[in-house]
């Protein structure tokens, strides 16, 4: 609703209750997910997924929930690349982490 002054995008994931009617995940996808973020931050490849995380504890979001906010930039990416039969744009990956906590789909 235009002039109330409510944003949606930057809140702080205590404040936000989760969908009840989102789809649940295939527990193999989750993890294939899961994995990949934490091979990114082990790795620190792209070094962007590391600073991600860090300002998102900074800006005081938990470690599970920052890891979650990075899976969704991940899973954005994969979906492109799937669905849109686009190559892996590693430019556009890094403007949704950039993003956070803003979801790629939000914007």
């Amino acid at each position: 609703m235009a002039g109330t002054g409510r944003q949606h995008r930057h809140r702080h994931p205590s404040a936000r209750a989760r969908r009840s009617d989102a789809p649940e995940t295939n527990p193999a996808v989750g993890a294939a997910i899961r994995e990949i973020v934490d091979n990114q931050l082990r790795d620190g490849t792209p070094p962007e997924t590391r600073q991600t995380f860090d300002r998102l504890l900074a800006a005081g979001y938990p470690e599970e929930e920052a890891r979650r906010l990075i899976a969704c930039a991940v899973t954005s990416e994969i979906f492109d690349v799937l669905k849109n039969h686009q190559p892996y744009d590693e430019a556009r990956y890094l403007a949704a982490l950039q993003r956070l906590p803003m979801l790629p789909w939000e914007g």
